[in-house]
């Protein structure tokens, strides 16, 4: 007992120092840190059979890193001006990390749907697409389908019609009325279900399954297409997506030989969309060596700018990042994959 308590004497410094790094490095915040990801050669990304990518010059996928916070990188956001600390719940909407991945995940293979659509379009080249059903992506609390459904599920039937758009199953559903019941079939790792159960009245007073909801469309080429994004999820890069997708196909010299980074969610027009975390995209575009970075373009009213990340649309912030950070890059607004096409086919350095 005696050799214990003159161990204990002579070593508590040190355990008490050892236990106040593992919390420091260690303990788990109800928070994430955001800061600047990679920016990868969408060469590694997208196969096109027979079509491969001679040209030089890079388009890239930029992202943003994201980690649940410890003290130690709450410490570093706070000292480090590319980085943010966000709630867990902002982070992920309240969902646990499972499913926030999931959705997460149906959002990349969504942004590659348009965008082998929106590139092949372009090209001229036939492709397909099959409307598969409505993804839930969440679930509400008043639903009554709450004990069935899961986050992830694609709804392919209700009542045993088939619709072709998420507006038609909704026009369908509100006809019905609250509390009439309903029988969905729906998909869940390649098994079809079924459930039955009344529908809810939803804020907009309509009756409702109780979920929010997006369109799960797959999309079929006639020349075979493989994108493998990796670990990477999100919406957002649809737009680099489909340059490079359209690059190959046709083999034009789009890029001149120069790295164009951006960013941008893509649609079944070819519109670019708004993203998060633009200005840490082009910090990690510029460590990446790009000269040209497009950006999402919507016009700033106070209405928008209000809502906006830091007060800012898209454009502004990723120009605002840029003039500070990266003075040799050029940010270029684009509003749809076509305007991104033409600047390219007309500046060629």
């Amino acid at each position: 007992m005696k050799t214990v308590q003159r161990l204990w004497k002579r070593y508590w410094g040190l355990v008490l120092i050892v236990v106040v790094l593992l919390v420091f490095f260690l303990l788990p915040l109800p928070y994430y840190i955001e800061g600047p990801g990679s920016a990868d050669n969408l060469k590694s990304f997208v196969t096109v059979k027979h079509h491969p990518d001679k040209r030089r010059g890079k388009f890239m996928l930029t992202s943003v890193a994201e980690a649940p916070a410890t003290p130690a990188l709450w410490l570093y956001a706070q000292l480090n001006p590319h980085y943010d600390v966000v709630s867990a719940e902002d982070m992920t909407g309240g969902q646990d990390d499972a499913t926030y991945n999931r959705v997460q995940k149906f959002y990349m293979r969504s942004a590659i749907n348009e965008a082998i659509a929106t590139a092949y379009s372009a090209a001229h080249r036939s492709y397909r697409t099959t409307y598969q059903g409505i993804y839930v992506l969440d679930i509400q609390s008043n639903s009554k389908f709450k004990h069935q459904l899961k986050v992830g599920d694609t709804i392919t039937k209700v009542d045993g019609h088939h619709f072709n758009t998420a507006s038609a199953y909704q026009r369908y559903i509100s006809k019905q009325g609250v509390g009439h019941r309903v029988t969905i079939s729906y998909r869940r790792n390649g098994k079809t279900k079924q459930a039955t159960a009344p529908l809810v009245k939803l804020s907009t007073h309509r009756a409702g399954i109780g979920i929010t909801l997006t369109d799960n469309v797959k999309v079929t080429t006639k020349i075979p297409v493989k994108v493998d994004p990796g670990q990477i999820g999100g919406p957002s890069a649809g737009l680099m997506f489909s340059l490079q997708i359209y690059q190959q196909l046709t083999n034009q010299n789009l890029r001149h030989g120069q790295k164009i980074a951006g960013t941008g969610t893509i649609d079944q027009n070819g519109q670019v969309g708004e993203i998060g975390g633009i200005d840490k995209k082009v910090i990690a575009a510029k460590r990446a060596g790009a000269t040209i970075f497009f950006a999402p373009y919507v016009k700033p009213t106070k209405a928008l700018l209000a809502v906006e990340e830091q007060g800012k649309t898209n454009y502004q912030l990723a120009k605002a990042t840029a003039k500070k950070y990266a003075p040799n890059m050029k940010v270029v607004p684009v509003t749809s994959f076509k305007q991104a096409v033409h600047y390219l086919q007309t500046h060629s350095k």
